[in-house]
């Protein structure tokens, strides 16, 4: 199996480089990556300048893949348009330090990454991994569970194009509960900020980053986390209003 790898913290992320030692468990994976840490970049591309792009060895020497300069979307359109010499048949993109949940979906780049490669028909999944404290993460944990989810959604064959969206618990849950396929919530987070002053006697303002969601929906992606459940989500692109546009159609339209 073909595996092509990419996220949103960086080619040198810890949370890639664990989860592709489990990758290749499952086959021949490729890393086309950011360069640089592009967290909350959502789905955004570059138009105006170079994308460079670098060959990048692992500790043993090994070819990794390559380096861009640019969005986690450009590096999955390089990676199937001139990259890869063959398609992969399943693309990953993780393991995101933080998990990617609820409304955050919109927000990230780590799932961008992956509807990107939806867009290009093939099965893609975004793997995150949630964390309460600020400290080390156990990527090695949460990548043995994500490959262990990502293992049992391609034993089901998924149609040609599919999206998923996994998350796994904070070990500070405490011990997991098992895997739930849920919805997204869509409730909305509460966001903070810090207010400061410059030493030039100007405000500025530094996003916290505790989110808190006051009203989350029971039985979707944002509580059975929280509950210590491993989540998978299957999503779309297609943001289309389905009964409004049905409702439209018979409006009487004028000129």
């Amino acid at each position: 199996m073909r595996i092509l790898l990419t996220n949103d913290d960086g080619i040198y992320a810890p949370g890639l480089r664990a989860l592709r030692r489990e990758l290749r468990k499952l086959g021949e994976v490729t890393v086309v990556a950011p360069a640089a840490e592009q967290s909350a970049a959502g789905h955004s591309v570059t138009l105006t300048t170079p994308l460079v792009v670098q060959e990048i060895f692992d500790e043993d020497q090994q070819f990794l893949g390559w380096a861009v300069e640019g969005r986690p979307a450009d590096c999955v359109k390089l990676a199937l348009r001139e990259l890869l010499p063959e398609p992969p048949d399943v693309i990953v993109s993780g393991l995101n330090a933080g998990s990617n949940a609820g409304i955050n979906v919109l927000y990230s780049g780590t799932v961008a990454a992956a509807i990107e490669g939806a867009f290009f028909r093939c099965t893609s999944i975004a793997c995150s991994q949630e964390y309460t404290k600020l400290k080390p993460l156990d990527f090695a944990r949460g990548a043995d569970l994500a490959r262990r989810v990502i293992e049992q959604i391609l034993a089901h064959q998924p149609q040609t194009g599919s999206l998923f969206n996994i998350n796994v618990p904070s070990p500070e849950r405490g011990p997991l509960r098992g895997i739930r396929a849920v919805p997204q919530n869509v409730a909305p987070y509460v966001e903070a900020y810090d207010r400061r002053t410059d030493p030039r006697g100007r405000v500025y303002f530094w996003s916290k980053p505790e989110l808190v969601c006051p009203e989350p929906h029971p039985d979707t992606d944002v509580t059975a986390l929280a509950e210590g459940w491993i989540t998978v989500t299957p999503l779309q692109f297609d943001l289309t209003q389905a009964v409004l546009l049905e409702q439209m159609s018979r409006w009487q339209w004028r000129l």
